[in-house]
Order: C-alpha cells, then sequence, then structure tokens
C-alpha cells in the first residue's frame, strides 16, 4: 500500500478528540450530557430558506453544473446587496466576491492559493486551526500572534517581527473572534490595513460571526476603511447568521485580483455548490430576518454567565459569537484538566482553550448552542450542577 503523504503529518491532534472520549465515556455512564462543546447552531433552518430550496430543488435547471465563473450569479447578487445594506459599502458581483462551499472550505484553499515553502501565514494564537493547518500544508512558516484579554483580544501589531512581515502573504483575523469572542475596532482595521499595504500582505477577515451579535453591537469591518479593499478579502459564512451550518455556503469579498486567485484554484478542485442551495442561499440574504434566533443565544448567554457570576466565576459577556470564553476558576488545573473535571462531576461538556494555541491556555469555551434547550432551561441546569460540583469556589 502507498504511503500517505508526508504533508498530512503536519496536521496537529484533532482538537476535540479527547474531549469527545470523555463525552462519550459519560454518556456510556448514563450521564445526562450537556454539550457546550462544538458550537453547531441548534436552533432550524429559518422557514422562508428552507421553501426556497424546496421550490429550486423541484427546478429542472439547478440539477446541472453551474458554469458561471465565480458562483451562482443571483446568489453573488444578493451578496453584495446584503454586504452593503449591512456594512454601508458597495462592491461589485461580478468582480469583488466569489462563492465558497462554506468559509472553512474558502479560507483553507486561499493558503494553497498563495503560499510557497518559506512564505509565512500571520494567525492568530488561540484561533481557528484552519488558517496554521493549510498553510503548514501548503509548505509554509506560521507566525502566530497572542491574543490577550488586556489587548481586547486583538493582536499588537509592533510586536510582529519584521523579517516575518517581509516573508509573510495572509494575515488571517477573525472578528468577531473564535473562540475568543472579542470584537475588533476600527482603529484595528486602520492599523491593520496599513500594515499589510506598507508589508504587501493580504488581510483575510473571517467574518463567520458577522451579524451573531448581542446588545445593539454592530461590527466594524476591514472593507469599510479608506483603502481597506486595496489589500483585503472577507470571508462570510450563512452557517451562523442562518442556522444554515450542514449548507455549506459563504463567500469570499474584497479586492478582486485576491478573489480571482482565489476562484483559479477553486475551479480546479471543485463545481461550486448544488444550484438549489445557492437559490435558497440568496432568499436567506435578501430577505430573511433570523433576530429571533439572535435572542435566544443572548438569553443563554445571560443565564450562563450571571449564573456563574453568582458562584464567584467572573466571566466577561460576549457581545458577539456563539461561545463564552471562560478564565479558567482555579489555580490547581490546567484548562483541559478543569474541562475533564466539569465532565466527570457535571456532565457539562466544554473546550479546553489551550487546544487553540499556546495563548488560551488558562481559558475555557462555552458555546451557546444546545440540542434539546427551549429557553435556556438546560443552561440553568449546567449552573446548577457546576454550583454543587464544587468545582468554582
Amino acid at each position: 500500500m502507498a504511503s500517505p503523504s508526508k504533508r498530512l503529518d503536519k496536521i496537529p491532534p484533532y482538537l476535540f478528540a479527547e474531549v469527545a472520549r470523555a463525552k462519550r465515556e459519560a454518556i456510556a455512564r448514563g450521564v445526562d450530557v450537556i454539550d457546550l462543546g462544538i458550537g453547531d447552531p441548534d436552533l432550524p433552518t429559518p422557514q422562508p430558506i428552507i421553501d426556497a430550496l424546496s421550490e429550486a430543488a423541484n427546478d429542472p435547471s439547478t440539477h446541472r453544473y453551474d458554469e458561471s465563473a465565480r458562483g451562482y450569479i443571483p446568489f453573488l447578487e444578493s451578496a453584495t446587496r446584503w454586504y452593503g445594506r449591512t456594512f454601508g459599502v458597495e462592491l461589485d458581483p461580478a468582480n469583488d466576491v466569489c462563492q465558497v462551499i462554506g468559509s472553512k472550505e474558502g479560507l483553507a484553499h486561499l493558503a494553497w492559493s498563495y503560499i510557497d515553502p518559506g512564505d509565512y501565514s500571520i494567525t492568530p494564537d488561540p484561533g481557528y486551526p484552519v488558517y496554521k493547518v493549510n498553510t503548514l500544508m501548503a509548505g509554509g512558516e506560521v507566525y502566530e500572534t497572542p491574543l490577550k484579554r488586556e489587548n481586547g483580544y486583538m493582536p499588537v501589531l509592533a510586536d510582529i517581527p519584521t523579517d516575518v512581515a517581509k516573508k509573510a502573504k495572509l494575515f488571517y483575523v477573525c472578528y468577531p473572534s473564535n473562540p475568543t469572542a472579542g470584537v475588533a475596532t476600527r482603529e484595528f482595521y486602520e492599523d491593520a490595513v496599513a500594515f499589510c499595504r506598507d508589508n504587501d500582505i493580504v488581510l483575510v477577515n473571517d467574518m463567520a460571526y458577522a451579524t451573531v451579535t448581542f446588545d445593539g453591537h454592530v461590527n466594524p469591518t476591514a472593507l469599510q476603511v479608506p483603502g481597506g479593499k486595496d489589500v483585503t478579502v472577507e470571508f462570510h459564512s450563512l452557517s451562523k447568521m442562518y442556522n444554515m451550518t450542514g449548507w455549506r455556503l459563504g463567500f469570499a469579498i474584497g479586492n478582486p485580483d485576491v478573489v480571482a486567485t482565489l476562484q483559479k484554484l477553486k475551479s480546479n478542485i471543485d463545481s461550486k455548490q448544488f444550484a438549489a442551495v445557492s437559490k435558497a442561499g440568496a432568499v436567506a440574504l435578501d430577505s430573511v430576518d433570523n433576530t429571533a434566533t439572535m435572542k435566544t443565544y443572548q438569553r443563554r448567554r445571560d443565564l450562563l454567565c450571571d449564573g456563574l457570576a453568582e458562584l464567584g466565576w467572573h466571566i466577561d459577556k460576549p457581545k458577539a459569537t456563539l461561545f463564552v470564553w471562560a478564565p479558567v476558576p482555579r489555580n490547581d488545573m490546567t484548562s483541559a484538566e478543569f474541562v475533564a473535571a466539569l465532565i466527570e462531576k457535571t456532565g457539562v461538556v466544554t473546550v479546553p482553550g489551550g487546544g487553540a494555541g499556546p495563548s488560551g491556555e488558562g481559558y475555557i469555551r462555552m458555546a451557546l448552542t444546545l440540542p434539546g434547550d427551549k429557553d435556556g432551561e438546560r443552561f440553568a441546569e449546567a449552573v446548577r450542577r457546576i454550583r454543587e460540583s464544587g468545582l468554582v469556589s
């Protein structure tokens, strides 16, 4: 049997593998597990989107290859309209956007589109592993920028070594942030755009949680900054905005040369998304209001954060994302040890922050998604179990 490619050796252990093992063992013992782990929207996709898919799937014209240059054209037009309404930036659907099969796919393939051996990607620490893993598999090097609470979970650009900046082609940022739930400021984007322009780097803005926001928070974007389009591509996903994770649909938008470079690679890898899914996605972007889902997430956030605060475990309430980023409330445990103890003593599943990067050590991530929860009652139950466990004192 032929041996696998050596590039696969660069893939680190799966972040959730140990957590998944402990979860399986708890379930086997008969534990009623409360899984605040991965963060997959548990509420159904809004019905107008499902209806649009059903109608489009019954249209034989959607059953063939999508032979458009960059994706289903009505979807791209809807994406640019949505961006204009949401962020006040007008973009060209013919040149400034391409469709991706979920933003994960696009973010990964962007690394393959730009990185050669010896090139760098600058990535967040802690951060979504896709940026780092695909840079390494493409033969590149990674420089990780620590995300610290005292800096608002934004990288300190002045700390990036000059020699790294000169070798870097991509600078990945993710705001609102997975896993820290931090949000960026306009001032950060202004500085990041200038940094990338000065060093001839593409600013890659992963905005999977762009409209998953609470308390009236509105996220800024790099494309709102004067000159931002000169260096920036943003990735947007319908997964979290419209409860569509399984549909695998998103778009890359911004600098037309970067978009074209990504699409050049993609045209040799995939044949685009099923057109019926694309049609339904266009309906979502043009006309669906998913405010009810965001209100549910906000209620869960409040029950969790306020309930744990009553135990003396004080956590910053996130302004956005599906996650709560919480400091480990003990000095005698690592993040992985605390996660293991939570599962063992309470049946509550969380994710150790250290698994997302060295700077994540000392934190755990809790998701605001939970199948079976109706009105926050399972989050209240999680707080009750943690209170009775004695793990927080």
